[in-house]
């Protein structure tokens, strides 16, 4: 089975060409194929699939070519994740697969239609503006916070911590615990405190995130557009520009009247054959 594996600030993915959706991809097989120890590690898989051959993209092969079929790590769904729209995005033009005309580049996923633009050694998506919608609470090690519920067509808790605690003293190697009535389908949790001034954006937060179906990772894409949308409300503003700092480097967020532009770096550092009958499923 080829492979190729890239990652967008640290948050990667094991990409599977599979223009006619012939594989057969099973949780089990996800799980095993991302396991860092016994296969080829990553947040998650990228099946790349035409939108015609995917029962949950055929509705829009009229407007976009290609569907990202995302898988967590532990081998369950995503509706949509940011930074692997933007790496999907990369792979699609370095391979040849598309070519973005004009100004965007159309991807069908789980959560709709997003546009992806190439700039350089970035690539930035356009996805749904995010909508701070109530509030609830994280408890992390005895700790709870209050935080912003937010949709990115899939579920975010932002939670700042208070004045005095670091980020870095967070342990996020378990879950943190949350209200289920409120988030039925699981929820990623964002960590935040504020960042200096930076050039050019209206606001700078640092951020560590703890993502349902694959535990802490280094960057999460639609959770810094939920940061940057809390942020944005925080500050009294509907739109404008939030440099969100997350461990795998920084990450760009534009909220404009109808939507969000998440832009940063997009690489692909390697390409191989797996053989998936020597994976094994964690325990």
């Amino acid at each position: 089975m080829e492979f190729t594996k890239g990652h967008g600030t640290g948050n990667d993915f094991v990409i599977l060409p599979d223009p006619d959706g012939a594989l057969d991809l099973t949780p089990g097989l996800v799980a095993a194929i991302c396991d860092r120890r016994r296969g080829l590690g990553g947040d998650g898989v990228l099946r790349v699939v035409r939108a015609a051959k995917h029962p949950e993209g055929a509705a829009l092969a009229g407007e976009a070519e290609w569907f990202m079929d995302y898988w967590n790590s532990d081998g369950s769904f995503a509706e949509m994740c940011g930074n692997g729209a933007r790496v999907f995005v990369r792979y699609l033009v370095t391979s040849g697969l598309a070519t973005p005309v004009g100004a965007a580049l159309p991807v069908a996923t789980r959560a709709g239609l997003v546009r992806a633009r190439v700039e350089g050694d970035a690539v930035a998506v356009e996805m749904r503006r995010p909508r701070v919608y109530d509030a609830s609470t994280a408890t992390l090690g005895g700790l709870t916070l209050p935080g912003a519920a937010v949709d990115v067509g899939n579920p975010h808790l932002v939670c700042a911590l208070p004045t005095g605690l670091d980020l870095t003293g967070l342990d996020l190697t378990r879950a943190p615990e949350f209200d289920p009535a409120a988030f039925p389908a699981g929820v990623n949790v964002e960590f935040t405190a504020p960042g200096a001034p930076v050039d050019g954006a209206d606001g700078h937060v640092l951020m560590r995130v703890y993502e349902r179906g694959s535990a802490e990772t280094l960057s999460c894409g639609t959770g810094a557009c939920a940061v940057a949308a809390v942020a944005l409300r925080d500050a009294g503003r509907d739109t404008g520009v939030i440099a969100v700092d997350v461990p795998g480097g920084r990450l760009t967020v534009t909220v404009t009247e109808d939507s969000c532009w998440l832009a940063g770096p997009a690489v692909l550092v390697a390409v191989g054959e797996v053989d998936p009958a020597a994976l094994t499923t964690p325990a």
